[in-house]
């Protein structure tokens, strides 16, 4: 246990998922109804990416009050369907097929090269409706936030962008293939973070286009550390419960399960890496005499992780929902993947109907209240071990800890 500084600086930091990311929204929901009403948000920083940046921009451009931003997310996300976020009608469906098929065949010629699978238009036009980007300035100013961040890819330099609006002493940086610009964010911001590399387009920023910040998002923690973090508290958006081997190998795995692990791996695999090196960091801090965490003048600090998962498979509540997706992206994803069951993984990140999310939204709620009296230290700047996550993370990072 550790006691926390007069100020404890603690940040809320949301990975990417699709429509996996309603679950963060209970999340958010539970620490909603822990906190008395009428509270500013609670944290000092919020750093985000694709589907989580999304939420994180919403709570930052309400941040003076948190639960009525938390309020409007779950609006949102409960009455979500496909057509909100990507157009889903047979005409345009039928025209993307065709374009792929054609630019296949003819090398790109005549009718060129398509940008992504789907287009995502619809989406942006919803955030441009329900995103109010000038607020995040009148509550940094107002003291209820320090800084949020949101990450994006850059196809060109292939670093990783963090664009992050903040008080005026936190500095932007610089390390190798990763960048913090301070910037006033925008809607073009958010879209390059949620632009998922080929099913969604990438978006131009000044000379540059960039993509899902997952891509190249190896240290997802890091925006929220380099912007003061004392504790962060990460809300996940996969169970890792484990997965059997088959006894026999069956069919090689279709184009669309394929595509749902690449997804899977880019929006949590990084995140796992990252908790370990802090484990590890604070380990070292923790045992380093007083005042010999230093390097060139400037401290180094532990930082408390309170890690929120979900608690059962979201493919298996996806493939619950499946009916419900439109028939237009159901026999897209037949055509490219047949009825294997591994389509799964890909749907419950492609599944924006409300049924589906709303269940997503109760887990996360469920989840969250399980632990509501370490989420509510946490958040409120109590005592907190260094570490707070479920059993498989306290096992797989039990030699540093």
């Amino acid at each position: 246990m550790n006691s926390p500084p007069d100020k404890v600086r603690t940040a809320l930091v949301m990975p990417g998922g699709g429509a996996r990311g309603a679950f963060q929204v209970g999340v958010l929901k539970a620490v909603a109804e822990l906190m008395p009403r009428g509270r500013p948000n609670p944290f000092s920083v919020i750093s985000g990416t694709s589907a989580g940046a999304v939420n994180s921009v919403v709570l930052a451009s309400r941040a003076r009050n948190y639960r009525t931003a938390v309020a409007e997310l779950e609006r949102v996300w409960g009455h979500f369907r496909c057509h909100h976020v990507y157009k889903t009608d047979h005409l345009t469906m039928l025209k993307s097929s065709l374009h792929w098929m054609a630019s296949l065949i003819l090398g790109g010629w005549l009718v060129g090269t398509p940008k992504s699978l789907l287009d995502n238009a619809p989406l942006r036009a919803l955030l441009s409706k329900n995103v109010h980007f000038p607020r995040i300035r009148d509550g940094i100013e107002a003291g209820h936030l320090d800084a949020v961040a949101v990450t994006a890819a850059g196809y060109a330099s292939a670093r990783s962008t963090t664009f992050f609006e903040a008080r005026s002493d936190l500095e932007p940086w610089e390390r190798t293939r990763r960048l913090g610009k301070n910037i006033d964010l925008h809607l073009d911001h958010l879209m390059a973070s949620i632009a998922v590399p080929m099913i969604f387009p990438p978006v131009c920023i000044g000379n540059e286009y960039f993509g899902d910040g997952a891509m190249r998002q190896a240290t997802p923690l890091s925006p929220a550390v380099h912007l003061g973090a004392d504790r962060i508290l990460v809300i996940g958006i996969r169970d890792e419960t484990g997965e059997t081997v088959p006894d026999t190998p069956g069919d090689p795995p279709s184009f669309v399960q394929i595509a749902g692990y690449m997804l899977d791996t880019l929006f949590m695999d990084g995140l796992y890496s990252d908790l370990e090196r802090i484990t590890r960091i604070n380990e070292m801090l923790d045992s380093a005499p007083p005042d010999g965490d230093r390097r060139g003048g400037r401290p180094y600090r532990p930082i408390d992780t309170m890690l929120i998962v979900p608690s059962e498979d979201l493919r298996v509540i996806a493939h619950k929902h499946r009916a419900e997706l439109p028939f237009a992206i159901r026999a897209l994803l037949r055509g490219v993947g047949g009825s294997n069951p591994g389509e799964n993984r890909l749907l419950s990140f492609l599944l924006f109907e409300m049924a589906y999310t709303r269940e997503l939204i109760d887990l996360g709620y469920r989840d969250a209240m399980k632990v509501k009296d370490e989420l509510l230290d946490f958040v409120t700047g109590n005592d907190v071990p260094r570490l707070f996550a479920p059993s498989w993370i306290q096992k797989d990072l039990s030699a540093f800890t």
